[in-house]
Parts: structure tokens; C-alpha cells; sequence
């Protein structure tokens, strides 16, 4: 009878032991290892213990190619629709909305901003691809599309500059102009500033939607980098 509390001494040490040591061994030094000492982890689970999304939400997706597509889709009908009731750019063809301050007259652009650099469409063509991956590389593949801001900011970029490049790549009805506008950018917003005693403001250059999405989304840029930024724990924390 005093044998068998022995042997059972015996196997609980083992046992223990096996826990403890080989269990427990394997616990805090293989796993333990690994958190404290090893390498950090780069699969989900380790991404999610370091406060880290795995991947971006698809919402981020949703925002910058939906904002891309339609602001490009507003900005080429309007173009056609306008272009198709004014006609061709002509003297003095001004439908005023507001007498002498703001109307619509049609125009081509043959260069970039206020016109400079006339004739070198392949040139800003070719920017506007390389700007356009460029954009799309930093926010999916070096995930900026995690900032809201940014990712709504370069969805206008990118929609202003779809449009436009539309119109330089010469896709648009060009039957009547000379050769030299075949590849200039459809404008057709006019505004007038007669209390500033400057000539660019007296028309200021016409401009499109392209322009508009291009400026807005420039603009919000700027505000992101000097007034305001989202932290990296709220983007974490709202990342849906």
C-alpha cells in the first residue's frame, strides 16, 4: 500500500514535469520567443496584436474609383453637351447666366495652364498617365488610401485629369477645327472680375469641371499637409 502513493508521486512528477517543462517550455520559449525575442509577425494576427489592418477596406476602393469615374463622366458630358449647343469656339459667343460676371462660351485649349506650352500635347499627355500611376501606386500598393482625406483628394485629381486627357488624346468630335486645337483641352466656364484691375481676371482664362476637380482636389492636399491630418490610431480605429 505505500508503493502506489510513490508511483503516483512518481507519474504526477513526470507529468508536471512534461507540462512545465516541455508544454510550458514550448509556451514561453518557442511562442514567447517569437513575440518577445523573434522577428515581428507579418501575417494578420500579427498585424492586428500591433494596431495594423491587414489590408485596406474596400471602401477606400469604392471612394477613389467611384469619385475617378464620375467626376470624369460629369466633366465629358458637359463638355459634349455644351459644345453640341454653342458650337465651335467663335467671337463673342457668350451665353451670360450672369450679365457680365458669369456665363459660358466655348473654347479650345491647345496647351496647359493659361494655355502655355502650345502643341506639346503628347508631352502632357504622357504626364497625365505617369501622374495617374503614380497616384494609384501610392495609395493601393504603398497604402496612403488609409487617410480618408487623401484618398477623396486624388479621386477628384484623378477624374479632372481622366478628362482632360480624354480631350488631348484627341477623342472628341474635332470635324471643323485647324490642326493645331485637335488636341486642346474643351473649356467653356467663363468668369469676368471687373473690380480687379488685372487682364487675367478681365475674362479669366475658361475653364471645365476637368479643372475644377483638379484645383478642389489640389486645394484639399494643401489643407491636409499644413492645417489638418489624421492621426494614424483614428485611421486605424475608423478603417471601415
Amino acid at each position: 500500500m505505500s508503493s502506489a502513493p510513490k508511483n503516483s508521486s512518481r507519474d504526477n512528477g513526470a507529468a508536471g514535469g512534461n507540462t512545465l517543462g516541455a508544454a510550458g517550455g514550448n509556451t514561453l520559449g518557442a511562442a514567447g520567443g517569437n513575440t518577445l525575442g523573434g522577428p515581428p509577425p507579418t501575417n494578420s494576427v500579427g498585424n492586428a496584436l500591433r494596431g495594423v489592418p491587414s489590408a485596406l477596406p474596400v471602401s477606400r476602393y469604392v471612394v477613389f474609383f467611384t469619385l475617378a469615374a464620375l467626376g470624369c463622366t460629369v466633366d465629358l458630358w458637359t463638355k459634349h453637351a455644351i459644345f453640341q449647343w454653342r458650337g465651335l469656339p467663335q467671337h463673342g459667343n457668350i451665353y451670360w447666366l450672369i450679365e457680365n460676371r458669369f456665363g459660358i462660351e466655348t473654347s479650345v485649349n491647345p496647351g496647359a495652364l493659361f494655355g502655355m506650352g502650345a502643341g506639346f500635347w503628347p508631352l502632357f499627355a504622357a504626364l497625365s498617365v505617369v501622374a495617374l500611376a503614380g497616384i494609384i501606386t501610392w495609395l493601393f500598393a504603398f497604402r496612403a488610401a488609409f487617410d480618408r482625406w487623401i484618398t477623396v483628394a486624388l479621386g477628384l485629381v484623378s477624374g479632372g485629369i481622366i478628362g482632360n486627357l480624354y480631350d488631348r488624346l484627341g477623342l472628341w468630335d474635332t470635324s471643323g477645327l485647324i490642326p493645331e486645337l485637335q488636341h486642346g483641352v474643351r473649356d467653356w466656364i467663363l468668369f469676368v472680375w471687373p473690380e480687379i484691375k488685372l487682364q487675367i481676371f478681365n475674362p479669366w482664362p475658361n475653364f471645365n469641371i476637368a479643372d475644377s476637380l483638379l484645383v478642389t482636389g489640389a486645394i484639399m492636399l494643401v489643407v491636409h499637409a499644413i492645417i489638418w491630418r489624421e492621426t494614424e490610431h483614428s485611421s486605424v480605429e475608423k478603417v471601415a
